[in-house]
């Protein structure tokens, strides 16, 4: 969202909003309306509201915004309004919702998908004299006084997240008043409505349940700025329910202020080291965009080493230290926040100076939408991108995870419809092999094809039938795979950049910018200083990552033949223990990546750095002997491992533990009640292991592979324990994370 202050100093200019782009095979199912021209009446307190809102007496509209506030409340019709970032998106719902109230109206609800958007929203809200509130997971506490504020008609604009639509007692008591008696809804980032959007949310497939339920009379705004023609249509169709026409006002997408550039070819240690050497060069204060939580804090932490005021913000930020990051960057009391897209859309700082990618995102059109939070209020703003080669790793993972498998949907619904009673999603993952975060985001996709529901105490099948629609799916996973192509073509072009993220966007008035790297040349240092760079890599040679033991036994393991429950017996449980990097790290990822997709015996080079890992364990007792886990996928490289870590610590390599029942099953990553029931009894001390144990006086190092859900370290620990091992201390190459 724009803050309405920068919403719409531009001089009066008669326009008419330009077209989207269309084709025979994009075109909207119904003809879209021509605007009208608003009433001389209507523009006069049109004006005004803007005015108020801005706090200009000089404010005046922008070509486009007075044609949709038109729409919107002379015409009570449905808006699609796709503009770039700082056009003033927001200025038209304010200004509508002004009019709308002053008309008795009721409140207008705005579906937002982001609580950093929420916030934005009702502070800019608060300084236009409208009265906002919202309802999100992170205000529970002031529910009953919103909804007395709203049953007063005390509200003016009322803000939640498209979950908040299927929360059971939202849904059933508060929504259907609110959508009688709205005067205006509004649906922010409206790409997120189209699953060939580059953020889409299945929970957006809900509106048009509410679009459905709506006074035929009830305007309808839909906002973005990222969105191609395929996008549009996708939007559109969603928000013609009931037969409503939609106007699409649509501009270009040129960013005057943004500077770009793709700096290319550089090793980590030399990416990071751009940024401890020419940080402080770039303008003002701005954002770091990586693709991983923990790059993100690894370069936070480098760069705050070097001196530089930074800070990390990423999905594990805690809700109250996000809005103190988010105010501190706005007051440029830090000159970056190290970020993942967690701080992405809504984000609303007019005059951030700058925008750098260490990673690319999965395609030009989410990379867009990120680089659009610069230079909203300024002259100039760089953006500068410095891919690495974890990327495609890194975008073949995310777009896994968030594609729904046949098998695995029906294994849902035949498990719930079973069941015959709700199940929670903790229920759930004893009977489906699925990982939580993929099985939240399937049963969104099932709720939203209305073959679940979500109901006080958990999930029910609602006897509707679903059929998987493979060739969709395949559609949209080949769309991405084009749009991560377009990704590496942006990179290397020697075009002009901006003119290409434009022509993604299917924007017809791309011509080129004259200030980026393919117009202009490198504006950005290309070199880093020799002493920098060797900083850099030894501060990424830093390796080491905790691994907390597992303490509580899954849920329900006796459904799957597993007879534990509860907390893990102390003694039979492993100690704290150490891994030498995550597969998702900015320097040792890519090295064990490349490691892990063979079975070779562990080098010179790769012992050298588990040393220091082992070195700074800060254990309370030694080891005094060395155990490998038995691994099919790498037999060679564990057993390597665990015999050089034993020769460097002078200790005895006691042997490794014996697969049994064919090894451990099921598939890396998923739910921890079926990772654990596919190693529980597969991994055993066999006689020989069982005699070095004997009289041991200390703990033993297990040596592992690659850890995700812990449980085959926290299977075979417990095996040595029962065997006689005093303590086990874990110890792995990888985590997949």
């Amino acid at each position: 969202m724009t803050n309405p202050t920068d919403a719409a100093l531009a001089p009066p200019a008669p326009s008419s909003p330009a077209p989207a782009p269309s084709s025979p095979a994009l075109a909207p199912s119904s003809p879209a309306p021509a605007p009208s021209s608003p009433a001389p009446e209507l523009t006069d307190r049109a004006r005004e509201a803007l005015r108020r809102l801005v706090g200009h007496p000089d404010a005046d509209f922008r070509d486009g915004q007075l044609e949709a506030v038109s729409a919107l409340v002379a015409d009570r019709s449905r808006v699609l309004v796709v503009q770039r970032t700082g056009w003033g998106k927001s200025a038209v719902y304010f200004v509508s919702t002004a009019l709308r109230r002053a008309e008795g109206a009721g409140p207008t609800v705005i579906i937002s998908p982001l609580l950093a958007l929420m916030r934005d929203q009702i502070a800019a809200a608060a300084r236009a004299g409208i009265r906002a509130v919202s309802m999100n997971s992170a205000n529970a506490q002031d529910w009953d006084e919103v909804r007395a504020a709203l049953a007063d008609d005390a509200v003016d604009v009322l803000l939640v997240s498209p979950e908040r639509l299927n929360n059971p007692r939202f849904r059933d008591e508060q929504l259907p008043d609110l959508a009688r008696r709205c005067g205006l809804l509004v649906v922010d980032e409206a790409h997120c409505v189209s699953d060939w959007g580059h953020d889409f949310r299945p929970d957006y497939r809900r509106i048009r349940d509410l679009l459905a339920g709506l006074p035929a009379d009830t305007p309808v705004l839909a906002t973005t700025a990222t969105a191609n023609a395929r996008v549009v249509t996708d939007v559109v169709e969603q928000l013609e329910v009931g037969g409503r026409p939609v106007l699409t006002v649509r501009g270009g997408l040129a960013r005057d202020s943004l500077r770009l550039g793709v700096l290319r070819s550089m090793s980590p240690e030399q990416r990071l080291g751009w940024l401890v050497a020419h940080l402080d060069e770039l303008p003002g204060s701005g954002i770091v965009y990586t693709l991983t939580v923990s790059a993100a804090e690894d370069v936070a932490a480098a760069l705050s080493d070097a001196g530089l005021p930074v800070a990390s913000y990423t999905g594990r930020t805690d809700p109250a230290d996000r809005e103190r990051l988010e105010d501190a960057l706005r007051r440029n009391e830090v000159k970056a926040l190290v970020a993942t897209s967690a701080l992405g859309m809504g984000f609303d700082k007019p005059d951030l100076g700058f925008v750098v990618h260490l990673g690319a995102p999965s395609s030009p059109v989410a990379y867009y939408q990120q680089v659009g939070r610069a230079g909203r209020a300024t002259d100039r703003a760089d953006v500068l991108l410095m891919p690495g080669p974890e990327d495609r790793d890194i975008w073949s993972y995310f777009a896994s995870v968030s594609m729904p498998r046949e098998e695995q949907a029906e294994a849902v619904l035949r498990t719930l419809a079973e069941a015959g009673r709700p199940l929670s999603t903790a229920a759930l993952e004893t009977a489906v092999d699925v990982r939580r975060t993929r099985l939240e985001l399937l049963l969104k996709v099932l709720d939203v094809d209305g073959a679940v529901q979500r109901v006080s105490g958990g999930w029910v099948a609602t006897g509707v039938p679903w059929v998987y629609d493979a060739e969709r799916y395949e559609r949209v996973a080949a769309a991405r795979r084009h749009e991560q192509q377009l990704m590496v073509d942006y990179e290397r072009t020697d075009a002009c950049r901006m003119a290409f993220l434009q022509e993604t966007l299917d924007d017809d008035t791309a011509v080129p910018c004259g200030r980026c790297d393919g117009c202009a040349g490198p504006w950005y240092p290309t070199q880093v200083p020799d002493r920098v760079v060797g900083a850099a890599r030894e501060r990424l040679a830093r390796a080491g990552v905790d691994l907390d033991p597992r303490v509580q036994w899954p849920t329900g393991m006796d459904r799957l033949g597993v007879p534990v429950k509860g907390r893990i017996p102390v003694e039979e449980s492993i100690l704290a223990g150490r891994a030498l990097a995550r597969l998702s790290d900015l320097a040792w990822g890519q090295r064990l990546r490349e490691l892990l997709r063979e079975d070779t015996p562990a080098g010179p080079e790769l012992l050298r750095a588990c040393v220091p890992v082992l070195a700074e364990w800060g254990w309370a007792e030694r080891p005094v002997g060395v155990v490998a886990v038995p691994s099919r996928a790498h037999p060679a490289l564990v057993r390597s491992l665990a015999a050089g870590l034993a020769e460097i610590g002078r200790l005895p390599l006691l042997g490794g533990l014996d697969l049994t029942h064919g090894g451990p099953t099921g598939e890396a990553g998923g739910n921890s009640a079926f990772r654990l029931a596919g190693v529980w009894e597969r991994l055993v001390v066999g006689p020989e292991l069982a005699r070095a144990l004997v009289g041991l006086r200390g703990p033993v190092l297990l040596v592992d592979d690659l850890v995700s859900s812990r449980w085959t370290l926290t299977v075979a620990g417990r095996a040595l324990r029962l065997a006689g091992a005093p303590g086990v201390l874990p110890f792995a190459l990888a985590v997949d994370g």
